[in-house]
């Protein structure tokens, strides 16, 4: 009897536990706004590409004119 209870005490905690699990979440909020960070994200790093690329090309035309 004593094992039974502790299978049946298994099954049900399993069960409690695993059933969220299966629940229906809508993520179309979150991922629409990390597509968005992505965007930001995608903007600031091109203008700091930019400025890197411009400070290298500045100083090799410094070298070539001296």
């Amino acid at each position: 009897m004593i094992k039974f209870l502790k299978k049946a005490a298994l099954a049900f905690s399993v069960a409690v536990v695993t059933s969220p699990a299966f629940a229906v979440v809508d993520t179309s909020a979150v991922t629409g706004e990390l597509a968005e960070a992505g965007k930001a994200v995608a903007i600031v790093g091109g203008a700091v590409l930019s400025v890197y690329i411009g400070i290298k090309v500045f100083k090799f035309i410094q070298k070539a004119m001296a």
